[in-house]
């Protein structure tokens, strides 16, 4: 006699156990994957204002000229306009020869004011990125820094910190320095020296 075909596949106790060890290796997840996706923001907005830091040091090397990086208000604009002012607390910025309070909108142009090379909004990628330009001692608040011809840093109540955290505390917490020589740089306020992440004082 022949032995009848056995049938293969899960029962309904072997589906279940399945998808609970499923269930819990994604509520296990879930904490990590949050906090990569805050820190992955924290990095975007920190890198654009890194990348208009360096564009406006090299503008004021190609054109032998003042050029200022300005952060402007609102933090979540898409594309600066016309109501912008400058904010210390800000993600969006400008890059301009002339203060661009009030004339963000103005399309680049090397002669029209405020001379405006470059413009940058983070829009609601910033919602919950807090930012914070300050001077060299990290507490006052600066909202611009210009480089000469150079590439140096110029004058007095300067930015040379811009801090972008979240406002979830477990994201990174990134700061972008400006040296007085125009080295820009990228650190992370949460890891220690001597780690070459590390911020320097």
């Amino acid at each position: 006699m022949l032995n009848p075909v056995r049938q293969r596949g899960f029962n309904l106790v072997e589906a279940m156990v399945t998808l609970s060890v499923l269930g819990l290796l994604i509520a296990m997840a879930l904490p990590s994957m949050s906090d990569w996706m805050n820190s992955t923001k924290v990095r975007t907005v920190a890198e654009n204002a890194q990348t208009g830091l360096q564009r406006a040091r090299a503008e004021a090397i190609k054109r032998n000229k003042v050029v200022t990086f300005w952060l402007v208000s609102p933090n979540t604009t898409a594309a600066p306009d016309d109501t912008c002012a400058l904010s210390s607390t800000s993600g969006a910025w400008v890059v301009s020869l002339d203060d661009p309070t009030s004339h963000c909108a103005t399309a680049p142009s090397p002669t029209d004011a405020p001379r405006i090379v470059q413009t940058y909004g983070p829009g609601n990628a910033a919602a919950l990125i807090s930012v914070a330009g300050t001077q060299t001692d990290g507490s006052t608040a600066a909202t611009s820094v210009s480089f000469n011809g150079y590439g140096q840093r110029v004058g007095t109540g300067t930015l040379a910190n811009i801090d972008v955290t979240h406002a979830d505390a477990s994201a990174r917490q990134l700061r972008i320095q400006i040296s007085t020589s125009g080295s820009i740089r990228m650190c992370d306020r949460g890891i220690a020296s001597p780690d070459p992440r590390a911020c320097t004082p």
